[in-house]
């Protein structure tokens, strides 16, 4: 690691990264804090702090961090249970950011403590389920707001008041709506060089001024530096405790998976590699600076991320400047940001809350194991209509539990239930030592053992990323794997994806039922591996590959 805090060997390309990000994240910024129930200015307070500091002190260098859907959503939940405790949001306040606060400084602990390693062993229909209920959250929230109207703070309370949105709705907040979430999705087809959400949030803000249309709007922004906050946050009442520590673990540890996701896919952009324990640190340090000036949690965000990297960002300057970019609309735009209507931010959140939810997921719950559709179906009904927190909690535990059931009825009909192995492809097999010593240097064997499942996909992964680099196919051995769940069956799909992209073919010996029907429900087998690369011996796969090779 480098001991510069900056690298200006790619200033000019940092430069334009930093800004296009601040662009992008400046109307999500003011609508998430609207979303979080403590206004605009907390979301932009949040935006400049976590953007900084995040990017000073983090382990992803192209991460552009700031407010995110999931950690808003946390964030809400947790407003309307202390406003809920405390009877107004000026008692609750001390509740709240010191929640925000503890959730930074669990999160620069999990760093400390390597946590990060842990992260990776979530199951897939658990985050799934997870993320599409934040999705789900987000849009119910804002269709009250859509329509210029006052909104409940749970879902459930929502979709109970419904026929007042139908009898109440205000005509010209739609109407505002409407054209922010026309321009959202029809802007980019004109030009992707200026972000669509920030000429949908200025576009329909001039429409609702100049037309001095009646619609609910922001309201006052302070202007100038925030005031540090404090105080309030060590004069809580003890019976607040086991809400401050609840929220706070909730908000940490989403918090770390929202951001090492963003991560991940900053490195497959970038071809770099990031250091996760560092990345918790950073986002823990722009949490807790957050929570003393005010501002909303978040984490790495995929769009700022995406963005900074597309317009030339490439180290922590392009970051850093991203966050300065938002305080320098603070301290010289505040004022004008009071005329944007709730209306409008609601039209750029409620695309952002359907782009969270998992479609691929949920289209695939008829096809993938029982146990997972349920698992995902009942993470997803907490999340939407409960509590987030017993949401993950009772979702890993069913995981767990139905995968050890899994494993006990395998061993029980005689087949093999071990550890995927011998990724490295340092031991071929016997009936492989031939065809190994011939072609070592142009194809890669990997033996996989027992169940493919949440357990192992992140490693697997990373085994065959580190090894079947500069080889002309890939055989896996499937002939031991009795049993894929779903995390293994899109962890299966993102690698030979990858093997794809990069011209290697990719082939499979030995496929047994349950896998070879989850492969082809997912259309695996078809658009990725074609019926031609399926073997049931790895004899017939070398004779097939002897041939090819030696044409090629």
């Amino acid at each position: 690691m480098s001991s510069k805090i900056f690298d200006f060997s790619n200033l000019k390309g940092d430069l334009m990264g930093g800004l296009v990000a601040g662009v992008v994240a400046l109307p999500l910024a003011l609508a998430f804090g609207v979303q979080s129930g403590l206004g605009a200015t907390a979301g932009l307070y949040g935006a400049i702090a976590i953007g900084i500091f995040a990017a000073l002190f983090g382990g992803t260098p192209t991460q552009a961090s700031g407010p995110t859907g999931p950690m808003t959503v946390v964030s809400a939940a947790l407003v309307a249970a202390a406003i809920e405790m405390m009877g107004s949001l000026d008692a609750a306040m001390g509740i709240i950011l010191l929640t925000f606060l503890l959730g930074g400084l669990i999160q620069i602990i999990f760093g400390f403590l390597n946590i990060a390693g842990y992260v990776k062993y979530f199951p897939y229909p658990v985050v799934s389920g997870f993320m599409s209920g934040v999705g789900l959250i987000i849009v119910i929230l804002q269709l009250f707001p859509f329509a210029g109207l006052s909104s409940a703070k749970s879902t459930v309370a929502v979709l109970q008041d419904l026929p007042r949105l139908f009898a109440d709705a205000n005509l010209q907040a739609l109407l505002l709506g409407g054209i922010t979430v026309a321009v959202y999705f029809l802007f980019p087809k004109i030009t992707k060089v200026i972000p669509s959400a920030l000429v949908a949030l200025i576009s329909a803000t001039l429409i609702a001024y100049f037309l001095k249309m009646d619609v609910p709007v922001i309201g006052e922004i302070p202007s100038g530096l925030p005031a540090l906050q404090i105080g309030g946050m060590f004069s809580i009442d003890a019976g607040a405790y086991a809400l401050v520590l609840e929220y706070a673990v909730v908000l940490a540890v989403l918090g770390s998976i929202d951001s090492l996701l963003t991560s991940v896919i900053a490195d497959n952009m970038t071809k770099t590699k990031h250091n996760s324990n560092r990345e918790l640190i950073g986002q823990g340090i722009g949490n807790m600076v957050a929570a003393v000036i005010g501002g909303i949690p978040g984490a790495g965000a995929t769009k700022g991320t995406v963005v900074n990297i597309n317009a030339g960002g490439r180290t922590r300057l392009s970051g850093t400047l991203h966050g300065i970019f938002l305080l320098a609309v603070l301290l010289g735009l505040g004022s004008l940001a009071a005329h944007i209507p709730l209306c409008v931010l609601a039209g750029l959140l409620i695309p952002i809350g359907f782009k969270i939810i998992d479609f691929k997921g949920l289209k695939h719950l008829s096809k993938v194991p029982r146990s997972d559709a349920a698992v995902l179906l009942i993470v997803l009904l907490i999340t939407t209509f409960g509590s987030l927190i017993q949401a993950v909690g009772i979702g890993v535990a069913l995981a767990c539990l139905l995968f050890m059931k899994k494993a006990g009825d395998l061993s029980e009909k005689g087949l093999e239930v071990g550890a995927v192995a011998d990724l490295d492809g340092a031991k071929p097999w016997q009936d492989e030592l031939e065809f190994y010593e011939q072609y070592k240097d142009r194809v890669i064997i990997k033996h996989l053992y027992g169940p493919l499942f949440f357990g192992f996909t992140s490693f697997f992964k990373d085994q065959v990323d580190a090894h079947a680099r500069d080889v002309d196919a890939v055989i896996f051995r499937m002939d031991r794997v009795p049993y894929i769940d779903q995390s293994g069956l899109y962890a299966l799909e993102d690698v030979i994806f990858d093997l794809r992209e990069n011209g290697i073919e990719v082939l499979m010996v030995g496929l047994q039922e349950q896998p070879s029907d989850m492969l082809r429900s997912v259309d695996i087998i078809d658009d990725l591996v074609e019926e031609e690369d399926l073997f049931e011996s790895v004899e017939d796969s070398f004779d097939y590959l002897k041939k090819k090779l030696s044409n090629g």
